[in-house]
């Protein structure tokens, strides 16, 4: 058992990891995964019961490394300002011995993230100046090296594109076929169908079934998840006729728009009522074109105008655009506000003249607008004055959707929101989404799954080398559509991709 306050995280919970095996631990937002993970990794103590590895129980993570520990977290930790060799061998020596010298330790660091990432990376980079995916690698190559017995994943393929996470199952089944025992914690739940030989399934802290080989399947997962019988729904087509999102106005307009150097520039409309997925291979340009359309950062050319607030025309837009809300996936460096509460991390964007006169804030608008969301997106808070690092990762997401439709956007644009996030929880955003667009709203969603666009998405932008490749609309959505897009193959059919100068 587990408490966190009056929260009991985990209850009556036992299983069994083998050798040789990958076993996954399934289960909804709250349910307890992380809490299990870490507590098998010695992060956490438990308050009753006794965790076993290899004879001991470990007393904290050094002694958990000991033994022969692993584990990925959940949020990808680096040090920002440190290289990329100081952040890979962290921890590996102590302040008198070194095992290697700092020539080798640079060869090493170059020769894992190239059989990574296929990328050659000077290891002297500060790790700050890479992408998220890169940095994940480089968590998961310190896991790596320490040639662990026991190797946690902690929804580490979340921030990885579907290129990098198959090679990433590859790593994986080379330390299983090599007698590692391999413990996933994930909500792709497709990924592990492909990989788990066995699956724990927690609900409310509690294990509630256990499945083997092909009993693991995507139907019986989400039954046992939910405790009750989910239709996967069909893969479905816009609702709104192409015709008729053409006629509606253009709240959001790029010209021109160029995201580096020697890329032809392109053109953008989005307009209300539409949802407009952004997907490609990590550093193809897609996560610099959501950030511009957010106003964070400016295109190396063109420009980006949105819908004024007092009037029909376009304007510039830049980071304090009335009417645009920002929803990113990286919630520990760009979301949360660790050492703040639940409810000061909600309500930061809301200190503004509309909750608020003379100087002074009106909390009583501010509190019902934090229950609304609450409400509104099912989100498992416990006490509105806890910090929010006492949530779940799903339940911290939550928060911040919920901030970002507190401001009473016209735009959302969101960067992967739904990384580590379970099913049930995809859902109730598409769902908040769909309507959002149905009352006027438009949004722009980045997502490293593609299977996310089925559900909701209008169309969808390809990017490859730091520019729209195809424009797939609802009608033709297929895996094997985005694939070969996102890889560069042509099709036959003609696409509605709008070249520079386009209306």
């Amino acid at each position: 058992m587990k408490r966190f306050g009056e929260t009991v995280a985990l209850n009556d919970c036992s299983l069994t990891i083998n050798p040789g095996e990958v076993h996954a631990i399934v289960g909804e937002n709250g349910s307890g995964k992380s809490t299990l993970a870490k507590i098998i990794a010695g992060v956490l103590q438990p308050d009753s019961g006794r965790v076993s590895i290899f004879g001991d129980s470990p007393r904290d993570p050094m002694h958990a490394r000991a033994l022969g520990v692993a584990m990925i977290f959940q949020e990808v930790l680096v040090a920002e300002t440190l290289s990329v060799v100081d952040n890979i061998f962290a921890g590996t020596d102590s302040l008198w011995k070194r095992s290697r010298t700092r020539k080798e330790a640079r060869e090493q660091s170059r020769a894992i993230l190239k059989r990574f990432t296929g990328l050659d990376i000077d290891p002297s980079t500060l790790v700050q100046q890479l992408p998220l995916s890169v940095k994940q690698w480089i968590v998961i190559a310190r896991a790596l090296l320490s040639k662990p017995r026991l190797l946690i994943f902690d929804e580490s393929s979340a921030a990885l594109d579907l290129d990098a996470t198959t090679r990433l199952h590859a790593e994986i089944e080379k330390a299983r076929d090599a007698g590692c025992c391999i413990v996933i914690v994930t909500h792709r739940i497709a990924e592990l169908v492909r990989i788990a030989n066995r699956a724990t399934v927690l609900r409310d802290g509690r294990v509630v079934d256990e499945l083997v080989g092909s009993s693991i399947t995507e139907a019986n997962l989400l039954r046992l998840m939910s405790a009750k019988n989910v239709v996967v729904e069909a893969k479905r087509t816009s609702s709104t006729p192409a015709v008729m999102r053409e006629a509606r106005d253009v709240v959001l307009s790029a010209r021109g728009l160029c995201l580096d150097h020697d890329v032809p520039p392109f053109d953008f409309n989005l307009r209300a009522g539409e949802i407009v997925g952004v997907v490609g291979l990590d550093g193809q340009g897609q996560s610099d074109f959501i950030r511009a359309a957010a106003g964070l950062r400016s295109p190396h050319s063109g420009s980006i105008s949105v819908v004024g607030r007092k009037g029909p025309g376009l304007v510039p837009l830049d980071a304090k655009s009335p009417g645009v809300a920002y929803v990113s996936g990286d919630r520990a460096h760009e979301g949360i506000f660790p050492n703040l509460s639940i409810f000061e991390n909600f309500a930061l964007p809301l200190y503004k003249p509309s909750f608020g006169e003379y100087g002074l804030i009106k909390r009583r608008p501010m509190e019902a607008a934090f229950q609304r969301e609450v409400k509104r997106l099912s989100i498992k808070t416990g006490r509105a004055s806890n910090l929010i690092t006492s949530l779940s990762g799903g339940n911290q997401q939550k928060v911040l959707i919920g901030r970002a439709f507190a401001t009473d956007p016209k735009i959302i644009v969101l960067d992967d929101p739904a990384r580590g996030v379970d099913f049930a929880t995809k859902q109730e955003l598409y769902a908040q989404l769909k309507m959002f667009v149905e009352q006027g709203g438009a949004v722009i969603y980045l997502s490293s799954e593609i299977e996310d666009f089925f559900d909701f998405a209008d169309r969808v932008l390809v990017f490859r080398a730091n520019a729209p490749f195809r424009t797939i609309p609802a009608v033709r959505f297929s895996e094997h559509a985005f694939l070969a897009a996102m890889f560069g193959e042509p099709e036959e059919a003609s696409m509605s991709f709008e070249p520079a100068g386009a209306a």
